[in-house]
């Protein structure tokens, strides 16, 4: 028979540093999760990530246990990274942040295509790009 879910935690953790502090600790401890076994078990799982932020779904059954499942670095932080900038534009509707090229945007795109809800690429591209739009980043045709 299956266990019975109480509860699912989602988090944004840095790949291989999960510890005890917040917020890891005060989301797990309060569902009655050993904190100290998921940090062991995420730190395992993503270690070679790099220093990507790995986001996680933490699903609690009534015996405390736990399983999760990890997903892919979030789309702003994979255009950062495209483009090797700190953070996007202050004022969207003025500044500019930077110009992802088509190449880049499909990139990005292709990477993402597991956790987004489509199977074309030229949807996941279509999605990416407004990402970019909201951070000020400009797509080059």
């Amino acid at each position: 028979m299956a266990k019975k879910i109480t509860g699912s935690v989602k988090l944004q953790i840095p790949a291989g540093k999960a510890n005890p502090s917040p917020p890891v600790g005060p989301a797990l401890g309060q569902r009655g999760v050993n904190i100290m076994e998921f940090c062991k078990s995420f730190n395992a799982k993503t270690q070679n990530m790099g220093d990507w932020i790995i986001p996680v779904v933490i699903t609690v059954y009534e015996d405390r246990s736990f399983t999760f499942v990890t997903k892919t670095p979030p789309v702003t932080d994979m255009i950062k990274k495209e483009l090797g900038i700190k953070s996007g534009a202050t004022n969207v509707k003025k500044d500019v942040a930077g110009t992802l090229t088509k190449e880049q945007l499909k990139r990005v795109a292709e990477a993402k295509m597991p956790d987004l809800n489509t199977a074309d690429i030229e949807q996941a591209m279509k999605i990416v790009a407004g990402s970019a739009r909201s951070m000020g980043v400009k797509v080059k045709d």
